[in-house]
This record gives structure tokens, sequence and C-alpha cells, in this order.
């Protein structure tokens, strides 16, 4: 179908045809229209039905109603075309917490037929710069708090021509500029398989990969998860942990509750005790978060049945069976679980209350198929343990990547888990099929660690594995040689974690750290990996 991209970047790096999977539009409400626009389904047919006095949004001292949000989009859609030169597929970096502005700006970008690419808040200069420079960024809206890592990234990233800060006082902030704008905008009559999102992920090597998704997926996984498995009501308030540049979080946070026509309340910061005085303020109903902070909230768990809490939603990371039974006796409700990915962009195999078995993820979400294969892609029988491969209506294109022959294989998506299933059907977790350390939810290159690490001039060489930890899953472990006249000792392990956090995000430091005279290798000087890990585990 035609494509409204007038700046066809997108279009011209999409992986060929014959390396992206099969997809499948079986089910009545994946059925789209040739003609698609996300933002139009989402913001504008709900203010056109009614919804529009409806409450959307809750942030700090603000509550946005659907035609709020509508209003301060639109006024920000006419700021990146009419001020910052915005045509449709130019790229727009997104750097914020979870706020109302966020949301604004986002839908903003997908009214105007841009492409929005959220980022970590805590992202630094060095990765910041990666992702404009993979992406040709040409556009960026950032929180003001937040952009002294952005404009350093920008002097190195001639691309990025355009940027506007938000809660910025001053005449030249983005809000002056939205006060110049009109309300109204006619948005960009994009077509359904226009690229809208990318979404980056960490890669086992340490390069971010980006993830390509069109409006129909948007749409697709608003028809999926939510509708068969979460069942939320106009009335639920939606809260939770996850940062909206994670597509759990984007979902999870945004897009499900305004499909429903309710309303979420979004947290600039989220642990535990920030999730449980939200829950209560807003009188929240319905819950994201992983299982890291469900083992801190248990502690918490009269007040949690007191409140207005009925549904709770694990995922980026595997959910013990232990931590589910936890969260059900401190609070009397049944966790649901759930895997999905970036490459996918949401969750695919999940079960609700009534389906959930302890230690099982559950089985394929309505629209979706999935199955445990060997190493050539072959179905593998019941209770034995495979790669795990899932096809739906969305799937994996990554940015002009060759990594794409790695994930998609035969039509298939290859996730990087390793999974069986039970007689009746249901997905056991067993363990990731590659090095990444999926940590209280962040996945993280171990060679990214190691990197930042070595720029250290204490340090002659180290490796980073994860390892296994009751609260978070897994942390990071830098096995550390020190240079000569180095001292090993706790004072330089928390010198090097704070040059870590410095270095790149601050979640990816090494939580233990342990200094070795050399590092296992081989006669040919390989590492050997394998010789640091913990007896019977560690990824």
């Amino acid at each position: 179908m035609a494509s409204a991209h007038t700046d066809t970047f997108a279009r011209d790096h999409l992986p060929p045809v014959e390396a992206q999977p099969d997809y499948l539009f079986e089910l009545p409400e994946l059925q789209f229209a040739p003609r698609l626009n996300c933002a139009t389904e989402l913001l504008d047919k709900a203010v056109a039905a009614g919804w529009g006095n409806r409450l959307c949004i809750r942030g700090a001292g603000l509550r946005w109603t659907y035609a709020d949000l509508q209003a301060q989009a639109n006024r920000i859609a006419n700021v990146l075309v009419h001020d910052m030169g915005l045509v449709p597929g130019n790229r727009v970096l997104l750097r914020a917490p979870n706020t109302p502005m966020l949301a604004a700006c986002w839908f903003a970008v997908i009214k105007s037929g841009g492409i929005a690419v959220a980022t970590m808040p805590m992202l630094r200069a060095k990765e910041l710069q990666v992702i404009i420079e993979k992406a040709q960024i040409s556009h960026a809206l950032c929180d003001l708090r937040l952009a002294e890592e952005l404009q350093l990234a920008a002097q190195k990233c001639p691309v990025l021509r355009q940027l506007h800060c938000f809660n910025d006082p001053s005449d030249d902030g983005l809000e002056a500029a939205m006060a110049r704008q009109s309300a109204r905008f006619d948005n960009i009559d994009t077509a359904a398989d226009d690229t809208c999102i990318l979404a980056f992920t960490s890669g086992t090597t340490g390069v971010p990969k980006a993830t390509m998704h069109f409006h129909r997926d948007v749409m697709a996984i608003c028809a999926c998860w939510p509708a068969h498995v979460l069942r939320p009501s106009p009335d639920d308030v939606f809260i939770g942990s996850p940062p909206m540049a994670f597509t759990f979080g984007l979902g999870g946070l945004l897009l499900f509750p305004m499909k429903f026509g309710a309303s979420t309340v979004l947290l600039e910061k989220a642990s535990p005790a920030q999730l449980l005085e939200g829950i209560r303020d807003h009188g929240a109903s319905v819950l994201f978060t992983a299982p890291t902070s469900y083992r801190a909230l248990a502690a918490q768990g009269e007040a949690l049945r007191a409140g207005t809490l009925r549904r709770c939603v694990s995922a980026g990371e595997a959910l013990p069976a232990a931590t589910r039974a936890l969260w059900h006796e401190a609070t009397g409700i049944v966790l649901i679980d759930g895997i999905g990915s970036t490459e996918m962009l949401h969750i695919f195999i999940s079960a609700d209350e009534a389906q959930s078995r302890p230690g099982a993820t559950g089985k394929p979400v309505p629209g979706y198929q999935a199955r445990v294969v060997d190493a050539e892609g072959r179905p593998l029988p019941p209770n034995t343990v495979g790669h795990l491969a899932v096809r739906g209506p969305t799937g994996c294109r990554y940015l002009d990547d060759p990594r794409q022959a790695q994930y998609v294989q035969n039509g298939w998506n290859l996730t990087g888990d390793a999974y069986l299933v039970d007689d009746d059907g249901y997905f056991h977790y067993q363990s990731r099929t590659d090095d990444m350390i999926i940590s209280a939810g962040y996945n993280i290159a171990a060679c990214e660690v190691e990197e930042a690490l070595l720029l250290h001039p204490a340090v002659a060489e180290c490796a980073v594995i994860g390892v296994p930890d009751a609260e978070r899953g897994q942390i990071v472990k830098a096995f550390v040689v020190l240079r000569p006249g180095q001292e090993a000792g706790p004072d330089t392990a928390r010198a090097l974690q704070d040059f870590v956090k410095q270095t790149v995000a601050p979640y990816k430091y090494p939580r233990a750290v342990e200094f070795l005279p050399a590092l296992p290798r081989t006669e040919t000087s390989k590492l050997q990996r394998f010789r640091l890990r913990p007896p019977g585990g560690g990824s």
C-alpha cells in the first residue's frame, strides 16, 4: 500500500519480505484497513465517541481528560510540523520519565506521521548517541531535567537538527511554542504498514537493535492480549513501573487503558514504596510491574487487600512460582503472568487468573501461535526443552541489522528463550538461550558493562556474567583483574561501580565485584566464561 512517508528511511531499511516472519491476521479484529493511523484510533475516535470528558491521564498534580490529551497532542504536532519542519517519516527521539507530557509528545509524533523513538530516562550520552546515529534521528522532544545528556550526544550527532524541551518555562520552551499553535490538527493519513515506532532493545553483543513497528502493530497488540486476557473495564485505573520506552510500559500504561476508555497513572519514579502510594492515592485497580517489585510489595499485603487493586500483571522477567504464591497469600490476587519481547511489541503467551498454573507462563494469546523447536526449527514433543518460536500479527523487523536472520527462521520468531510445553499445552520458562542478563526486568548485555569497566584506568581486564539472586532474579557480577599497583578491596569495588553508573545507564552497574589475579582462558586466550558461573546456575 502507498506509504505516507516522504522521508523513506524506515521503509528503505526494512528487512526484505523473505527475511520477515509469517504474519497471522485470522481474528476478525485483526482485519485492518489499508489506511490507518493509530493515534486516530486510540485518541481522536475516543473523543469523537463521547469520551472527551472522561479522565485519561493522571500525573504529578495533573489530571487530563481524553479531550485535554488530544488538545495537547495537537498543539505539539503543530509545533513539530510548523516550527520544527517535521515531515512524515522523520524520526523523533522522546526523552522523559513517565509523564502526561511524554504521552502527549508520543501521540503528537504519531499524528504528524513521524516515527516515535522513546528512550530510557537513565541512558547516558554514549548510549543516546548510538540510538541517534542508528535511527538517523532528526528531531527530539526532551524533558528539560534530562536535557544535559541528550545535548552532549547531540554535539556528536549533526543529524539531530531540532530539539525542543518541555518543563521549560522560558520563551524557548515547548510549552511556549504550543501556546502559539492551534489545538486542532489533521492527522496524517498513514498506511497501516507505515512504521510509527522504533523500539530499541539491548543486544547480547552490546550493539542495540532497533525494532520497527507499524501502525497496524500498535492496534494488533491492543486487540489481542488485553482484550482476551486482561479484559479491563472503562472504570479501571492503570498504574505501573515500566518506562514507556519499554514496549511493556507503552502498552500497559498508555495504549491498553486508552483502547478501553480507562485511565492511567503515570509515575515519574515507581519504586515499590511509590507504587504503593500511587495505588492508594489514585485508587488504582490494574498494576503492571516486574516480579522484583511484587516481592517487595507483598510486605504491604494488608494495605493492598483493603484497597482497590484487582488485576496484577507480571512481565519483564520470569515469574518464580514462589513469588506468585507469595503475592496471592499476601493480597488474595492471582498474578497474570506473561512473556513478550520488544521484537513482538508485547505479550504473546499468558494466562488469566482462572487459567493460570504455578510455574507456567501460560498459553499462546489469541492471535498468536507458539511452539518449542530444536536447533533446526523442528517441533519438539511435550516436556522437552527447546527454543521458543512464536508468530502472530506482530513480528521482528530489525532496522538494517544482520541479526534479523538469527531472530526470524522458517517464518517464526525465535525469542532467545528456552521453554518446554507440558501435556496440557502450557508453556514453562527454563532459561535464556543467549548471554543476556535479565535483572529486575531490565535486559543487560554483559559486554556493554565490560566495555564501561575497561574505560577505568585501574582495570586491566574483566568479565561480566549474570548470577542468580533471590530478589532481582539475576544480578550483574563483574570479575576484575586490576592493573599493577592497584589495591583490590571494597573501596575499589565501589569506585568501579560508581564509574559504571556514570558511564552507562545506572541499572547496568555490577552489583557484585570479585577481584581475580587472572581470568580463566583457553590456550588460545579465549575467555572461559563458563568457569566463572556458579555451580548449577547462572546466565
